[in-house]
């Protein structure tokens, strides 16, 4: 009887993960089509009311009509680019936040009450003290966008922090490193994975901010034209603004694990 050698072993292996794969991903296709199939029986058969919950059927034909009059792309355009900024920030700033509290057990006693209360807070409900101290522009709304995602941020990318083994710590300072030396070569290298994976909950955090922001204050965006479709009773429009948002945000998404692949992969070796 033969015996499979290492590499037969591997390529099953390899070759299982693909299938894997696939089987996923024609599920994940399978949901989404039975999903618009029975949203457009249900409205075409009146089993929900047409008026508000639209059918995909109209809201292609919306979407067409405003891509092909180029209407939607400065939407589009706008709330990307303020979401994008406040991801950013948000991420950034967290990190930073992280580390200073790392730096100074005294600084992360003291902040630690205020940081559980921020955390409860909603952030939501901070909007309208943005808009008033910073005006109501692209400003404020990146503002409530990195805000929303800063304080988690900070808390998991601490907790990371902390939870790196401590005996990496007395190596180092066996051989006289400082605390920056073992923040350096220690503590910000172990949570690396823990600083990536959250970037992918800040992409809906930021999205949630923004939107936010933008029924407030904007003019101009995908939750502006939310606002305005329900207030001019359009729930073609608003579903089709919900539909966009869902798509660049799912896009986003992967460009962030495309991102978090790469990374694993240059930092791992």
């Amino acid at each position: 009887m033969s015996q499979k050698t290492d590499h037969e072993f591997f390529r099953a292996y390899q070759k299982e993960i693909k299938r894997e794969k696939k089987l996923v991903f024609t599920w994940q296709v399978v949901i989404l089509i039975s999903f618009f199939l029975l949203w457009e029986i249900a409205s075409r058969l009146t089993w929900v009311d047409p008026l508000i919950f639209s059918s995909p059927y109209k809201v292609f034909q919306l979407l067409q009509e405003k891509f092909l009059d180029g209407s939607i792309l400065p939407h589009i355009q706008i709330t990307l680019l303020e979401t994008v900024a406040g991801f950013i920030i948000g991420t950034l700033v967290g990190i930073i936040f992280a580390s200073l509290l790392w730096s100074s057990n005294r600084l992360s006693k003291i902040s630690d009450p205020y940081l559980v209360v921020l955390n409860a807070m909603p952030k939501v409900a901070i909007g309208p003290i943005l808009i008033v101290a910073l005006g109501p522009g692209y400003v404020s709304i990146i503002a409530m966008g990195a805000i929303i995602s800063v304080i988690i941020t900070t808390l998991v990318v601490y907790s990371g922090f902390r939870e790196v083994d401590p005996n990496y710590i007395k190596v180092l300072r066996s051989f006289g490193a400082s605390r920056w030396q073992c923040f350096k070569e220690a503590i910000f290298p172990a949570t690396l994975p823990v600083m990536i994976s959250t970037l992918k909950v800040n992409v809906g955090l930021s999205w949630v901010g923004v939107i936010v922001g933008e029924f407030l204050v904007s003019k101009n965006g995908l939750g502006y034209l939310i606002i305005y479709g329900f207030q001019v009773f359009d729930f073609t429009l608003v579903m089709s603004s919900l539909i966009l948002i869902a798509i660049v945000a799912a896009i986003m998404y992967k460009l962030v694990e495309k991102i978090e692949g790469w990374l694993i992969k240059h930092t791992s070796s």
